[in-house]
C-alpha cells in the first residue's frame, strides 16, 4: 500500500506542476487599452464525422477583401489548422449590438453546401489572442458549474418524418470577450475568456437596405436578438444577412489560468485515479509473481545446480538449467528482430522525453500544433539510439552485414509510417479539405527523415558495431536441443495472446482518453497521470514478460527471443480490437475517407505500441536470462 500512495502523490504532484507551468515558457500576455483593437481570426472547420478540416473560407460567408494567412508552426500545418484574418471588428471594452458584417446571396450550390456542412456536424474555430472560441454548457445538476466546448456549430437540422429536413444556419453571433485588469501588475485588459452564443435568426432590414448605414427590423441596440425570434432557413436560394453582438465582461481569472476552463474535470480526474489504482494492483499481482519466483523458485533452482554433490542428480532433471546450451542461440530472422528493437527504443526515447516538457509545461494546448511538432522533431533526432541498439544486438547475433540493418533500421517503421501517411493525404487532397499537406510540407518531411534521421540512425549504428560485442553467459551448441512437446498452454500463439491482456488492461482507460482527445477533438492535458500510466506499463510489460519467459525455460523451450517480444507487444492486438470497438460504439463516421483516416492511423498507433511494448518485454527477459544463467556453474 506504501507503493500506492507514493505513485498516487507523485501523480498528484506532476499533474498540479503541469497544469500550474503551462505558461511557463514564455507565452507573454498581452495587454488592450480601452477602445483598442482586439483581432479576431477564424479558423479550420471541422467535424468528428468526417475527420477532414476545410478552411472557414471556403463556405460562402462574409470575407475580408485581402486574406492574411498567419505564419503556423509544422503541427498547425498537420493538423489542418488555417488561421485568417476576419472582418469582424472588436474594441476593448466597447460593447456592440446587432452589428451588421454583411449581406449575401446565395444559390443552389451555394445552399447544398451549407446542408452539407451542417448535416456532417461540422463545427466554428474562432481564436481572440490564442484563445478559441467556445460555448458554454450548464451542469444540469448543479447550473453554477461552467463547462466549456471549444467552438460552435454552423448550423441546425431538423429531421422531418416522410418529408425534407430542414437547415437552419446560425447567422448572428454573440461574443461574450472577459477580460481582466490589475492597475497593479500591469496597464490596460487583458483577455483571459472568448465565449460565443450562436442564433439564428432570419433578419429583415428597416426599408431599403443601405450598404453604409443597415438598419434592421429584427434587432438593433434596445432590441437584442432571442433564440424566439423567426430561424434563418437554408433551404432554398436566398438572402442572409450576417451580424453580431459584442460584450465585454471583466472577470478575476488571471491570465495564466484562462486555460482552466477547458482543463478542469473533476469528474475524470476520479476515473484516472480508479485507472491507476487499477493498474497498480495489476503490477502488485505480477511484483508478488515475479518476487516468488526470484526469491524462491530460482534461489532453489540455482542452489541445486550449483550443488555438487547432487551435480551428477541434476544432470537427469528437467528444468530452465538443460537448455544453457541453446538458450543464446541467435533468433529465427536476427536483422528483423533487431531493427524492431530499435525502432522500439526510437519510440521510447521520443515518448520519454515528449514526457519531460510535457510536464514542464511546453506542450500547453496555448502551443498549438506544439505537442505533433515536438513529437516529429523528436522522433527525427532519436534515429541515433535505434541504430545504436539494432546494431549492437545484430553484432551480438554474430551478423556482419551492419550496413544493410542500418539501411532497414533507418527505413522500415519511417517508411511504413511515410507510406499509410501518402496514401491517406491523397484521399484527404481529393476532398479538398484543409487537413491535407501541402508539397512543401511533404518536402519538409521527407527531409527531416534523409537529412536528419536517417545520418543520426548511421552514425548511431556505426558506434554501435564499433563497440565490443556483447558476451553472454553461456555459449551455444552447434546442434540445437530438441524440443519436447509442450503443454497447450505453453503453446506460442496462446502463450503471447494471454500475455498481452495485462498490459493493455493497465492502460486502456487512458487509451479511452487519448482516443477521444484525437477523434472528439477534445483537450488532453492530464500529462501527470499519463507519465504514471506509463510506468505501470512499463512494470507491466517486463514482469509479465519475465513470469512467461520462466515458465517457457522451465518447459526446456530456448526459443525465447521472439517469444519475449510478442508476449508483451501483443497487447497492440488489443489496443486495435479495441480501436474497433470504439469506432462502433462511440463515433458515427458514415464517409469511407473518415474511415479510412480513423483505422490507417490506428493501425499506426498499434503498430507503433507493438514495437514499443515488444522492445521493453524483450529487454526486461533478456536481463532476467542473463541474471539466472549467470548465477549456474556450467560444465
Amino acid at each position: 500500500m506504501r507503493l500506492i500512495f507514493r505513485l498516487a502523490a507523485l501523480a498528484a504532484v506532476f499533474q498540479t506542476a503541469s497544469s500550474y507551468f503551462h505558461y511557463l515558457p514564455g507565452v507573454a500576455p498581452k495587454q488592450f487599452a480601452d477602445g483598442q483593437d482586439v483581432q479576431m481570426s477564424v479558423n479550420k472547420i471541422n467535424s468528428v464525422k468526417t475527420q477532414l478540416p476545410y478552411k472557414y473560407y471556403s463556405l460562402p460567408v462574409c470575407k475580408p477583401a485581402h486574406i492574411v494567412d498567419v505564419a503556423e508552426n509544422l503541427g498547425e500545418v498537420l493538423a489542418g489548422d488555417k488561421i485568417e484574418n476576419s472582418l469582424y471588428e472588436l474594441k476593448m471594452k466597447q460593447d456592440e449590438y446587432c452589428k451588421v458584417l454583411c449581406r449575401k446571396q446565395y444559390d443552389k450550390k451555394d445552399v447544398k453546401q451549407f446542408q452539407k456542412m451542417i448535416h456532417d456536424d461540422y463545427r466554428v474555430h474562432w481564436i481572440i489572442d490564442n484563445l478559441p472560441s467556445a460555448i458554454r454548457i450548464f451542469d444540469e445538476r448543479d447550473p453554477s458549474i461552467e463547462h466549456f466546448e471549444s467552438g460552435f456549430p454552423l448550423g441546425i437540422i431538423v429531421f422531418m418524418k416522410g418529408k425534407d429536413d430542414l437547415y437552419y444556419l446560425y447567422n448572428h453571433i454573440r461574443f461574450t470577450i472577459r477580460y481582466h485588469e490589475n492597475p497593479v501588475l500591469f496597464d490596460g485588459a487583458r483577455v483571459v475568456g472568448f465565449l460565443v452564443e450562436p442564433f439564428t435568426v432570419q433578419h429583415q432590414s428597416d426599408g431599403e437596405y443601405n450598404e453604409e448605414n443597415p438598419k434592421l427590423k429584427t434587432c438593433n441596440e434596445q432590441k437584442q436578438v432571442q433564440h424566439t425570434d423567426g430561424a434563418q432557413p437554408i433551404n432554398e436560394p436566398g438572402e442572409v444577412i450576417w451580424t453580431y453582438d459584442v460584450t465585454w465582461e471583466p472577470s478575476d481569472v488571471p491570465w495564466a489560468s484562462r486555460w482552466d476552463v477547458f482543463l478542469r474535470s473533476s469528474e475524470d480526474d476520479q476515473i484516472h485515479w480508479f485507472s491507476i489504482i487499477n493498474s497498480l494492483m495489476i503490477v502488485m499481482f505480477l511484483t508478488g509473481m515475479v518476487a516468488m519466483i526470484m526469491m524462491r523458485a530460482l534461489n532453489k533452482d540455482i542452489a541445486r545446480y550449483n550443488n555438487e554433490e547432487s551435480a551428477e542428480d541434476a544432470q537427469e532433471e528437467t528444468g530452465w538449467k538443460l537448455v544453457h546450451g541453446d538458450v543464446f542461440r541467435p533468433p529465427a530472422m536476427p536483422m528483423l528482430f533487431a531493427v524492431f528493437c530499435g525502432s522500439g527504443v526510437q519510440i521510447a526515447a521520443m515518448t520519454s522525453t515528449l514526457m519531460v516538457f510535457a510536464l514542464l509545461g511546453f506542450l500547453s494546448p496555448a502551443h498549438r500544433g506544439g505537442l505533433m511538432t515536438a513529437m516529429l522533431l523528436l522522433f527525427v533526432f532519436m534515429g541515433y539510439p535505434a541504430g545504436y541498439v539494432s546494431s549492437r544486438l545484430y553484432k551480438m547475433f554474430g551478423e556482419k552485414n551492419w550496413k544493410h540493418n542500418t539501411l532497414v533500421t533507418a527505413m522500415l517503421f519511417p517508411g511504413i509510417v511515410f507510406s499509410c501517411f501518402f496514401v491517406v493525404n491523397i484521399f484527404v487532397w481529393y476532398q479538398g479539405s484543409s487537413g491535407a499537406v501541402p508539397f512543401g510540407t511533404m518536402f519538409a518531411l521527407l527531409v527531416l527523415w534523409f537529412g536528419i534521421s536517417f545520418p543520426l540512425s548511421s552514425i548511431g549504428a556505426y558506434s554501435g558495431f564499433k563497440k565490443e560485442t556483447i558476451s553472454n553467459p553461456t555459449r551455444f551448441n552447434h546442434i540445437p536441443r530438441q524440443i519436447p512437446p509442450q503443454p497447450f498452454y505453453m503453446n506460442a500463439l496462446v502463450s503471447v495472446l494471454v500475455g498481452g491482456i495485462l498490459p493493455f488492461g493497465a492502460v486502456f482507460i487512458e487509451v479511452f482518453f487519448i482516443m477521444s482527445s484525437i477523434w472528439l477533438h477534445q483537450i488532453y492535458y492530464v500529462f501527470g497521470f499519463l507519465m504514471l500510466v506509463i510506468l505501470i506499463l512499463i512494470a507491466t510489460c517486463a514482469e509479465i514478460t519475465i513470469v512467461m519467459c520462466y515458465f517457457q525455460l522451465c518447459s526446456e523451450d530456448h526459443r525465447w527471443w521472439w517469444r519475449s517480444f510478442l508476449t508483451s507487444g501483443s497487447s497492440a492486438i488489443y489496443l486495435f480490437l479495441y480501436s474497433i470497438m470504439y469506432f462502433v460504439t462511440k463515433l458515427d463516421m458514415t464517409k469511407f475517407t473518415a474511415g479510412l483516416i480513423y483505422f490507417v492511423y490506428m493501425f499506426l498507433c498499434s503498430f507503433s505500441f507493438f514495437l514499443l511494448t515488444g522492445m521493453i518485454g524483450f529487454f526486461a527477459c533478456f536481463w532476467f536470462v542473463r541474471k539466472i544463467y549467470a548465477a549456474i556453474k556450467i560444465d
